[in-house]
């Protein structure tokens, strides 16, 4: 649908709004206005955006550069101003933490109730700091574990969650108290993320004193603990294993020689498995073949985070003897019950109890666990049908959307002003205002018949992302045809068949580049459907003929893909027809993949999960899942996701050498 048709759409779905309305530069020159804190020239142009669709967000960026000196009436004008609306919510967020910054307790209850996103930490840490202060003690053992979970969940230090934990520190009650213990498990777990801010912040509730002690440590570690002969206290045991997590940031062979000649004996247990998970961690994810060795050293796997008991598994996964299954056991089933659930760990541990002649008890908890996540829609989730003895195919649509449902959609105002904002370049503001109502505007979000018609309405304006997103979000329903929708169908499979290039791989990839948004542009300067950077477009473009090429043209929708598949036919022939390997190197480079599977030969879904960065990680595994339905869908043929995983092992020698002139 063109641009001018689905503003004139929306624009009739905004009773009032058709006459007169404000011109749309008025609100995209606000909001740039808003991100440079350009207060005045928001406060010149707001009664210009006044009958505007958007004028809700025109309001909400003049009040909130001003809100810490707002009066409360003006802010409660606001709210009755915008009823219901996702910046009433949002600037209701934005308030909430002026005033636990401002300890206004008074006004603080009497809004937090009205507070309908409840998704940010950081307020929901006030909102438990003032249920302490206001009924003392007793409610410090209550809320405990919800503030304990909430501080040690926040990566950045902010003031809220810091304030919550300092209070219930110092005053522990009951069996789950918060102790001193707390504090230096979020300095640890601080240090470990390179996040100086936010341990000194533990660090200075228990003992203050201790931080010029971090300044140095923070500085050069090395030198800190050479220059310790003995731990003999508490604080200087702890400041430590401190030094010792941060040098295992940058050299885990040097901390693990500290922590095995020296300091061992010297630190308490649980901050020495800590320590030995850290470089544990670090050594994976630099594919170290000792990372499992250094993790098997840690004797009680309670005492890691959930994050490192996942390296822990990506480390055995990576074993040089071969997979080492016990330890993914004994890591899975250390892990929180939030963590085991997630679907990687459930077939991780599904797939290690029938290791070696599995009892019959171990048998029916690998086929109950398998059969929890075995379905379509993803990576392990159809690891898991082939696991039991199933392919992926295209699943049954579910019952057409009646008319009343669709109506619905097409009238709801948080979804109209969504996406007209999107419509005028304003996605970001139109992503947040979607995803709050159909996530966040009552409690547990749409219905599933509600969300299918949601993503109908994006689908049928061609908002492919939201379209995509929103109908993800079904636990039972799974409407194929908007979670893997095919637009430019006819370019696609055409350029595809010319360089023998597998369709759904290509749909796989672009799905995971850019939802199908034409104009999409990365944070590092990739454009367009198959998200390409100008420099590796000029070289491509040169190696597949196409001449006069210039890097305005990548949002030019088929000369992006002649660019993107020519580009990925290229790494595909360099990495011997890999999918897996030659995704990697798509969003990381194709350096980083020919290094990653040096090592022994592994199965593909072993590699895939051991791949060091979270990002090129999550993105193998979605293509290759994605390329796998979308293969479904276009042979009408039952697939195999483990066949295009493989296995992955060093370049045969054999073969050609690597492509150096790859970009």
């Amino acid at each position: 649908m063109k641009l001018r048709t689905i503003l004139a759409s929306l624009a009739i779905a905004f009773a009032g709004c058709v006459q007169a309305q404000p011109r749309d530069d008025v609100l995209l020159e606000m909001a740039q206005a808003f991100r440079q804190g350009n207060q005045a020239r928001l406060a010149q142009l707001l009664p210009q955006a006044q009958g505007h669709p958007l004028e809700a967000w025109a309001a909400y960026w003049e009040l909130s550069l001003r809100l810490e000196t707002a009066p409360p009436e003006e802010v409660r004008q606001f709210f009755a101003r915008f009823p219901g609306t996702y910046q009433e919510d949002r600037l209701r967020n934005d308030w909430l933490l002026v005033l636990g910054k401002q300890r206004n307790w008074d006004l603080f209850a009497q809004e937090y109730p009205r507070f309908r996103m409840n998704d940010d930490r950081e307020v929901r840490c006030y909102a438990l700091l003032a249920k302490f202060l206001q009924e003392g003690p007793a409610a410090g053992s209550a809320i405990a574990d919800e503030v304990r979970r909430n501080w040690l969940g926040q990566r950045d230090a902010d003031e809220g969650c810091t304030a919550a934990a300092a209070a219930l520190i110092a005053n522990p009650v009951g069996p789950r108290r918060m102790t001193q213990a707390d504090a230096w498990r979020k300095a640890r777990q601080s240090i470990e993320a390179n996040r100086p801010k936010a341990a000194a912040a533990a660090l200075e509730i228990v003992h203050p004193e201790a931080l010029p002690m971090l300044a140095e440590l923070n500085a050069s570690p090395i030198r800190f603990l050479t220059s310790r002969v003995f731990a003999a206290s508490r604080v200087r045991r702890e400041m430590v294993g401190l030094a010792l997590i941060k040098l295992a940031t940058a050299d885990a062979g040097n901390a693990a020689l500290q922590l095995e000649s020296k300091w061992g004996p010297q630190v308490h247990p649980e901050e020495r498995d800590w320590i030995w998970g850290v470089i544990g961690r670090r050594a994976a994810q630099r594919l170290d073949p000792e990372a499992n060795a250094y993790f098997s050293k840690v004797q009680r796997d309670k005492f890691l985070s959930d994050e490192l008991l996942a390296w822990k598994v990506r480390a055995a996964l990576r074993a040089p003897q071969g997979i080492d299954w016990r330890n993914i056991l004994e890591a899975i089933n250390a892990m929180s019950d939030e963590a085991q659930a997630e679907s990687g760990w459930v077939y991780w541990k599904a797939r290690a109890l029938l290791v070696g002649g599995p009892s019959e008890a171990h048998r029916a908890e690998a086929q109950k666990l398998l059969e929890s996540i075995a379905s379509p829609r993803g990576f392990y989730e159809q690891l898991a049908l082939e696991e039991l003895g199933q392919k992926v195919t295209v699943p049954v649509r579910p019952a057409p959307l009646t008319e009343e449902e669709k109506k619905a959609a097409r009238q709801d105002p948080g979804l109209n002003r969504a996406i007209f904002a999107i419509a005028i370049g304003l996605r970001p503001e139109g992503v947040r205002e979607w995803n709050y109502t159909t996530n966040l505007h009552r409690p547990g979000g749409m219905t599933e018949r509600e969300l299918l018609a949601a993503a109908q309405f994006a689908c049928d304006r061609e908002v492919w992302d939201r379209c995509i997103n929103t109908s993800e979000r079904t636990k039972t329903s799974f409407d194929v045809e908007q979670r893997f929708p095919t637009p430019f169908r006819e370019s696609v499979l055409r350029r595809s068949a010319e360089i023998g290039l597998d369709p759904g791989y290509v749909y796989g990839l672009i799905r995971q580049e850019s939802r199908f948004i034409m104009d999409a542009r990365s944070s590092v300067g990739a454009s367009g459907l198959m998200q390409v950077m100008p420099a590796t477009a000029r070289w491509t473009a040169n190696k597949i003929g196409l001449r006069g090429f210039r890097a305005d043209q990548l949002t030019d929708r088929d000369t992006n893909i002649a660019i993107g598949t020519g580009y990925l036919k290229l790494v595909l022939d360099d990495f011997g027809g890999s999918m897996p390997l030659a995704a990697a190197a798509y969003n990381a480079g194709p350096s980083r993949p020919r290094a990653w599977r040096n090592g022994s030969v592994v199965e593909g879904a072993a590699w895939a999960e051991t791949i060091p960065f979270t990002e090129t990680r999550d993105y193998v595994k979605k293509v290759v899942s994605n390329a796998t339905l979308y293969a479904a869908m276009f042979t009408g043929q039952p697939q195999s996701l483990k066949a295009r995983l493989g296995v992955i092992g060093p370049r045969d020698s054999s073969q050609p050498g690597p492509n150096g002139e790859l970009p």
